[in-house]
């Protein structure tokens, strides 16, 4: 689970730094020295927003892909072309990450850097990265993803009997007025869940 935290400053970190360009009085080195330690420690954050970036496109490739390997390609080589296509996939992700991942945590001192030094003074400044190092935020973080999963798995199976009959009417809908077949239950089942579903879909 991405902290607010860090949510919150890369959502307007662009907007801070254009506003905060030349205006802004210079920071002390204690106050510069506080910032790249706030960096450091929400370096995991940055990293995992960067993942996300690319792998996110990727998914919906990846159930695109599914989608047509049943419409479009025989049984008899649906197997390995799906191989190929999620080896293709992967090898993307593996490829491009490292690229955003460096781009992002070379960007963040001027833009979440910038906006720490404007927004927060000193002492507060001294109150995150106590809190950001404090044993109750640690335990929280390391929470997280299971908290995620948790409550993501329980918001799909209690929105799916209202969520799946529109999607089915939409999905024939929008078929009809294409002049296609329908998707398989199956596959129109799968499409409220998260990613790993096209995977599935991919390899059969």
């Amino acid at each position: 689970m991405k902290r607010l935290f860090v949510t919150a400053l890369l959502a307007s970190a662009a907007i801070a730094h254009a506003q905060t360009a030349a205006s802004a009085a210079p920071a002390s080195a204690a106050k510069k020295e506080l910032v790249q330690k706030l960096l450091v420690l929400q370096q995991p954050g940055i990293e995992g927003m960067a993942r996300n970036l690319v792998e996110q496109p990727a998914a919906r490739m990846m159930q695109a892909a599914g989608q047509a390997l049943q419409q479009q390609v025989s049984s008899e080589k649906r197997e390995a072309v799906g191989n190929a296509i999620e080896t293709d996939i992967k090898k993307y992700v593996d490829d491009v990450t490292p690229i955003v991942r460096d781009r992002a945590i070379k960007l963040a001192p001027s833009t979440i850097g910038a906006m720490l030094e404007e927004k927060f003074t000193e002492d507060e400044l001294k109150q995150l990265v106590a809190w950001l190092e404090s044993p109750v935020n640690k335990k929280y973080a390391q929470l997280g993803p299971e908290m995620q999963s948790n409550f993501t798995q329980k918001l799909v199976a209690d929105a799916r009997p209202l969520v799946e009959p529109r999607l089915q009417a939409l999905d024939a809908k929008l078929r009809a007025s294409l002049g296609v077949p329908g998707l398989a239950p199956a596959a129109a089942a799968s499409a409220p869940t998260k990613a790993a579903a096209p995977k599935k879909a991919a390899s059969k």
